[in-house]
């Protein structure tokens, strides 16, 4: 079954997903990752990707071609009604489809705490959390020994923008898969291990 994968930011949409690749051996499609992939390795379906994204346009239908018959995730896309109702089209046109579309709900409260706790050593961009996985010395990395800091789109006031910007946006793309039959709401609090229970419960 290939699904969408989407929530608001911190909700753990990038952890399942990993999870959902190493156990159920789907393909995780991450417009974050390809945009990165387009920018370190300079690959040339990364420099498409990254050239259609760009200009507000799908991912090219070689990514999704690349599954080669696997299941996949779509994490980070779409965004808008436009963007479903093209991705829509698209599928249709490849003889593909959409079977759930998943959104993880986490409250607005523990979104702040996750996402005002990051950390990142500004030297190997390794990741910290001052509760659930704080450095060994403060400060400074565990792997590098490089200043772990903390960037400035995660400050409290910058992330309550985000996340009301992204509750704005998402809306309308809740509806819209909700009236094709598709969204199903999963809690995306709790052990990693329940939430990724949770969504499996959901695709059977």
């Amino acid at each position: 079954m290939n699904i969408v994968l989407f929530g608001p930011p911190g909700a753990g949409k990038g952890t399942q997903s990993a999870l959902l690749v190493e156990l159920l051996k789907m393909r995780h499609i991450s417009t974050g990752d390809l945009l990165r992939e387009a920018v370190k390795n300079q690959t040339a379906l990364g420099k498409k990707a990254k050239a259609f994204m760009d200009a507000g346009q799908l991912v090219p239908e070689e990514v999704f071609q690349a599954s080669k018959g696997k299941s996949f995730i779509l994490d980070g896309f779409p965004r808008t009604v436009v963007q479903a109702e093209a991705l829509g089209n698209l599928m249709a046109r490849l003889s593909l489809k959409i079977g759930k579309a998943v959104f993880l709900e986490v409250p607005r409260a523990t979104l702040l705490r996750r996402l005002t706790g990051r950390r990142v050593c500004s030297s190997c961009g390794a990741v910290y959390h001052v509760d659930s996985k704080p450095t060994a010395h403060a400060g400074i990395c565990d792997v590098c020994g490089g200043q772990v800091t903390q960037r400035k789109d995660d400050h409290e006031d910058v992330i309550a923008t985000r996340l009301e910007a992204y509750d704005l946006s998402t809306s309308p793309l809740k509806r819209y898969f909700a009236e094709k039959g598709l969204f199903v709401e999963v809690d995306g609090l709790g052990e990693t291990a329940d939430v990724y229970a949770r969504i499996v419960k959901q695709l059977v």
